[in-house]
């Protein structure tokens, strides 16, 4: 029975409707970047100190200039790692008391200003920064700044649901109409959260976004990956993650020019509704379609392919019959992740690889640390470091594989981190390039890992295969600030020495994977069973042909 990848040998493996169904996925790739790291700017966090009515009239009165003003009024200036103190505290005075002179009016009070009463900021706090940002608008800050790490908590919590229910519903129902779904909610969620009036249905409109948004990124991964050919679907697959860093170019840009959070939201979130006219512009993918036994449709989509390829369709591949697996119905279920013993070596191995990317990839960003003070600079130099990553992988995948290249990402970032431990600060540069070098190599893994994922399982559970191990990076998004921050407290460079370990495992057991180079998507779950064996039974095969051979000569 010819596979799909066998008739689009004939009809395009990556023709016009290839090309241009790429194009209209990628958008949604970058469209991805907001949600994912929008909390850079939507949760900026500038300097701020306590709002004191009196202060203002004070400072009015006495003509002083601004740093005279906080030079005269805030407590702990100056003073080294006591940011607390300076943004979070205020001196208990009656600054409206007619005895304070205009130079240095605590001196009146108190010899020292050390020894005046501090207590809470009651007035709220002022911000210097000309824009607006979550933290400014509902005052996340000081004992209320936990609630902006729930705000990002709640994207990831959101993340993690949405994976493990959005990929159940695409490989029960479709992938096109699981989309469409997300695209559609996640687009009034994110409109809604731009006009929300509370933090708590600010909070709450996130979460939904984050509980369809990332389902929908992966299932338009997925929906590429299984239309273009075997020839192609590594570059597609790699080309369409440098369009989601294309879309931290493009944000940075945009976070610049529009410096209130509420418009910044509002911009960002209103493209996604012209995505609902995909519905008539992208095709069920055919390949779930054949798993589900609808053929016909199959063949109807596969024709469909065929004429705007402008290709031909031989007689002989017009007619499909389900292999036996598949000539019942299948529905997916979360048993089938781990039911015979080398898909669930693949779904282990792949969790702790998706968490290992997650928690290397945001780490070693919190714990380098950002150069300089331009918040958009900082993340525009932060992005282009993916690139290169993406262009060696391509370069590396056809000639020597997809393990080997992974397996040494990972171990290159592992060692990275180990080899930062031992080099002295005064040796900046080379510390600094040892953590580029990690960055990137840990790029290239997290990249390889959305590949590789879509190779290693059978049609029927691809899409629901994916979204469960994926799943993982969220749980690392959600422990990796407490990896860096806690440990750091402890010594400044255990997180990097855990970074190390975690990422030389993580090298280790992608060695145990297949090779998927040059090889079909397994259609069935006996396929993806037999994908290490295959290699071994090739060998044999190659063997008793030259046995054969020598017989005639004998």
């Amino acid at each position: 029975m010819p596979t799909v990848d066998d008739i689009l040998e004939h009809i395009g493996e990556f023709h016009f409707f290839q090309k241009q169904t790429f194009f209209l996925l990628a958008l949604l790739s970058a469209s991805f970047t907001p949600i994912y790291v929008g909390i850079v700017f939507l949760g900026f966090t500038p300097d701020h100190r306590c709002r004191s009515p009196g202060v203002a009239k004070l400072s009015q009165r006495c003509g002083w200039s601004q740093d005279e003003e906080l030079n005269y009024t805030v407590p702990g200036l100056g003073a080294a790692g006591d940011a607390y103190t300076r943004q979070c505290l205020r001196y208990e005075v009656d600054w409206n008391q007619s005895t304070l002179g205009c130079v240095d009016p605590l001196a009146s009070l108190a010899v020292n200003r050390s020894q005046l009463p501090l207590g809470p900021c009651g007035h709220g706090w002022v911000y210097d920064t000309p824009g607006s940002s979550i933290v400014t608008e509902f005052n996340l800050v000081c004992s209320h700044s936990w609630m902006l790490d729930l705000f990002q908590s709640a994207v990831n919590v959101g993340f993690f649901i949405g994976s493990l229910g959005i990929g159940y519903v695409a490989d029960r129902f479709g992938r096109k109409l699981c989309l469409l779904i997300t695209i559609l909610i996640n687009a009034a969620s994110g409109i809604l959260m731009a006009i929300s009036p509370t933090y708590t249905w600010m909070l709450t409109f996130r979460l939904i976004q984050g509980l369809v948004s990332k389902g929908g990124w992966l299932i338009s991964y997925i929906l590429i990956t299984e239309f273009v050919g075997l020839s192609y679907r590594r570059t597609v697959g790699i080309c369409y993650q440098v369009c989601f860093t294309v879309g931290l170019l493009v944000l940075a840009g945009v976070a610049y020019l529009l410096p209130r959070w509420r418009w910044l939201q509002f911009t960002v979130t209103l493209p996604n509704f012209c995505f609902l006219l995909y519905y008539w512009c992208l095709p069920e993918s055919p390949r779930w379609l054949i798993s589900q036994n609808k053929n016909a449709k199959a063949m109807k989509i596969i024709k469909h392919i065929a004429k705007k390829n402008r290709k031909s369709l031989p007689a002989s591949l017009q007619s499909l019959r389900p292999d036996e697996e598949v000539g019942k119905k299948l529905n997916p279920s979360f048993l089938d992740l781990v039911r015979t013993p080398q898909i669930r070596k693949h779904t282990l191995i792949l969790m702790y690889n998706w968490f290992t990317s997650s928690v290397l990839y945001q780490g070693l960003i919190m714990h380098m640390g950002l150069a300089g003070s331009n918040i958009y600079l900082d993340f525009f130099y932060s992005a282009l470091v993916e690139f290169p990553a993406a262009f060696i992988i391509i370069l590396t995948i056809d000639r020597i594989g997809r393990r080997y290249p992974w397996a040494g990402s990972n171990m290159v970032a592992g060692a990275a981190c180990l080899a930062s431990v031992f080099i002295p600060d005064e040796l900046r540069w080379l510390k600094i390039t040892v953590a580029c070098l990690g960055r990137m190599g840990i790029t290239m893994a997290y990249e390889m890992v959305c590949l590789v994922n879509t190779e290693l399982y059978p049609t029927f559970i691809r899409n629901l295969g994916v979204l469960v191990c994926s799943s993982m990076c969220d749980i690392g998004g959600i422990l990796t600030p407490f990896l860096v921050y806690r440990l750091t407290d402890v010594w400044h460079e255990l997180p990097l020495v855990v970074f190390a370990v975690v990422g030389l495992i993580a090298g280790g057991l992608v060695l145990l994977l297949p090779e998927t180079k040059g090889k079909p998507l397994p259609e069935t779950t006996e396929e993806a069973e037999n994908m290490q064996r295959s290699r071994k039974g090739k060998e044999k095969t190659i063997y008793l042909q030259v046995k054969k051979l020598d017989i005639p000569q004998t």
